[in-house]
């Protein structure tokens, strides 16, 4: 049956040793529904590319999924999701790590690549109220929960009077929480990519306009990452998506160029047409008090060019007040 054929593994099972001629690939995982269903979705785009390809995914339990009760930055912010996975790469433990693109760090190892970008899926935010509320129609001070910075301060300079409060877990968890009688939530502010993949789209009571709520960099596509082989980076090519890849390029390179990271509220899109390339950033303070947005259209073959640019664009216009004074 090849490669549909997945066996899965926690880490530190015994696991088979890599083909030389990569008829076997090995793929690691967080643990979660979410992640898993990114990774079989890679090894559905791998059957396609490659049907005599067999696939192995190990599940790797990485820190951001085991300590829940601290925020995000506390714990070295994305690469909290990212390190344990990666590390494995290194090992020759794992072949291949699926990461969702947006908690991966801009900044990559030299002896790691990211290897394929597939075709994305939904970019934005929704937002999930047990009582059907919409951004609009939240009661005055209601309780809005997100473990994101960005989302925090769109949703204040959206409407100044809600009340944010963390939340962490896992898509599923973070939905039960929201939807929980007896819980602290009016809403929720979820990605719309990943309960889409879950199949948990009818609980979306709004999704959120972009012009209110920009997503982050990267937001709903998938990072396939490996080890700097050209061997085997020949046989990712098949599975990346050229305008998705020129999209999130331009994106990453929006929050290179702001200095910026998981800790500060930066959001960023692009979208393809043709050979040109539409890039759109925004700034937004902490408090809600000032958003800075940007926007700039070039050649789609220029796309991380273009990132630094309209990042400048933003410094120009203050962002790097609004940064330093967002920067825990």
């Amino acid at each position: 049956m090849g490669l549909m054929a997945v066996l899965y593994h926690n880490l530190g099972t015994e696991v088979s040793s890599v083909n030389k001629a990569f008829r076997l690939l090995r793929l690691g995982t967080r643990g979660s529904a979410l992640a898993r269903w990114q990774t079989e979705h890679v090894v559905g785009l791998l059957a396609s590319a490659w049907p005599d390809l067999a696939c192995e995914v190990i599940v790797v339990h990485t820190q951001g999924d085991r300590v829940l009760d601290a925020p995000l930055p506390s714990l070295g912010g994305k690469g909290a999701f990212t390190a344990e996975l990666e590390a494995a790469l290194r090992r020759g433990e794992i072949d291949l790590a699926v990461h969702s693109l947006k908690d991966l760090p801009v900044q990559l190892a030299p002896d790691l690549a990211l290897a394929a970008i597939p075709a994305r899926g939904e970019v934005g935010d929704v937002l999930v109220s047990r009582a059907g509320y919409t951004l609009e129609t939240l009661p005055w001070t209601a309780t809005v929960g997100t473990s994101s910075c960005r989302r925090a301060a769109q949703l204040r300079y959206y409407r100044a009077d809600l009340r944010i409060l963390d939340v962490r877990g896992n898509v599923d968890t973070r939905l039960r929480k929201a939807l929980a009688e007896d819980g602290p939530y009016d809403a929720l502010v979820l990605a719309h990519a990943g309960l889409a993949r879950l199949g948990l789209a009818g609980f979306i009571t709004q999704v959120l306009p972009l012009d209110v709520m920009l997503p982050a960099p990267g937001q709903g596509a998938l990072g396939v990452q490996a080890r700097a082989e050209p061997a085997l980076l020949a046989r990712l090519v098949r599975l990346d998506h050229p305008p998705t890849r020129q999209a999130v390029t331009a994106e990453r390179a929006f929050l290179v160029g702001l200095g910026g990271g998981c800790a500060v509220p930066i959001a960023a899109h692009a979208v393809a047409e043709g050979d040109r390339l539409h890039v759109r950033g925004r700034v937004t303070a902490l408090d809600g008090h000032r958003q800075i947005d940007v926007r700039l259209t070039g050649p789609a073959n220029e796309a991380e060019a273009l990132g630094r640019q309209l990042a400048v664009e933003a410094l120009a216009r203050g962002a790097a007040d609004i940064l330093r004074s967002s920067t825990p």
